[in-house]
Order: C-alpha cells, then structure tokens, then sequence
C-alpha cells in the first residue's frame, strides 16, 4: 500500500494533474472484475467516491467517470456514497421510506432515519382513514376485523382475517419497539446499528407494500 501511494505522488508530481491516477482506478473497478463479488464492487465504489468527491468526480456503476459538483466539506462527501442508502437500495425497499427520510440516510444517521420512517406508517393510515388518533389506537381502529377502515384482503376466511391481525400487530409492534421508545430516550443512548435500521426499514417497507395493496 505504501509503495503504491509512493508511486501516485511521484506521478502527480511529475504530471501535476490525476489523469494517469484516475486511470488507474478505473481499471482497477472495472465491473467485469467483480463479476459474482458485486458487493465488493459497490462497497468499494462508494468509498472511492467519498475521496473523488473533493475533486467533483465520481466513479458510476458501469465503470465510467462523471463530473459531479464538487464536495467542500466530509458531509458532502458521505451524503453522495451512503452505504445505508445503496443497501435500501438494493432490497426494493418502498419509495415512501426515502420520502420520509432522505436527509437523515444520507448523513448515516440511523436514528433519525428509522425514527422517521416508522412516524410515515402512522401518517399514511391517516391519510388512507381520515383519523387523527396515533399508535395503537389508530392500528386497531384501522385494520378492526369487525368493521375495518382498511383491508389487505377480502376478509372471507379465517387466514384472510389472521393475515389482517397479522398486519395490525406487526405495525403496533414496530410503534411501541421504535416510536415509544426512541421518543422518551435520549439519542445518543438509544443506539440503533447499520444493520438494526436495514432490518426496521424493511419491514416498515413491507408494511407500505401491504398498503399499497390495500382494498
């Protein structure tokens, strides 16, 4: 590693300017090397992109440089090769997660992002209901089994009324594990990992794919 960077700085010296650098990069992620290891390509990509950012270029996905804006501070940076967000990416995760919390993603900010994400839950059945109500009030009203406001099925067999509970439990699971909790704890002791938010936003994500079904 050392003889490599050794050798970028006797040729930016020598050429003062990082064509032959950038070059070099290029070939080095080439996609077709990471033919079977696309992770390893996209992780590797993204922190490429953090350091190309200052000189406002990027590395895209079919290999090939563009002319980006350029960074002029670390945020910038992050906010331009989230890995939270390609990861969201990758598991079709449900457009209404990023409309929630698009800025939070992209600082790597799994607090808020999470906490957000789980608040559009309660606001869409707001919407799709026209009740002001909140938490488990509003979940239990909405998918009631006797006289529900929305339905995911026909509502004609015992499965069909099980997977209506099923719904209603999930999102009243995700309320009181995110919302009642992250409200009354302080941020910085409520510590919500990568792979914790990847696993919450997914099944919020679910939830908004069981809704946009909804009768």
């Amino acid at each position: 590693m050392e003889r490599l960077f050794n050798a970028f700085v006797v040729c930016q010296n020598k050429e003062q300017c990082s064509n032959s650098i950038l070059r070099f990069i290029q070939q080095a992620m080439m996609p077709v090397r990471y033919i079977g290891n696309e992770e390893l390509f996209h992780d590797r990509r993204l922190e490429v992109n953090k350091r190309l950012a200052f000189i406002g270029v990027e590395l895209k996905e079919n290999g090939k440089f563009i002319e980006v804006n350029v960074a002029t501070t670390i945020s910038e940076a992050e906010e331009r090769a989230n890995r939270l967000k390609h990861k969201l990416e990758n598991r079709n995760t449900h457009a209404e997660i990023f409309n929630y919390c698009k800025s939070q993603l992209l600082v790597n900010n799994y607090f808020h992002a999470v906490f957000e994400a789980t608040k559009s839950v309660a606001d869409r059945l707001r919407k799709m209901t026209g009740l002001y109500t909140d938490g488990s009030v509003l979940a239990d009203t909405v998918f009631s089994t006797s006289t529900p406001l929305v339905r995911i099925n026909n509502m004609q067999t015992a499965t069909d009324r099980s997977e209506q509970l099923g719904l209603c439990y999930l999102i009243k699971g995700i309320f009181g594990m995110i919302r009642n909790s992250t409200a009354h704890e302080p941020k910085v002791s409520f510590l919500i990992t990568e792979e914790e938010a990847l696993d919450t936003l997914t099944t919020i994500s679910l939830i908004h794919k069981k809704l946009d079904k909804a009768i």
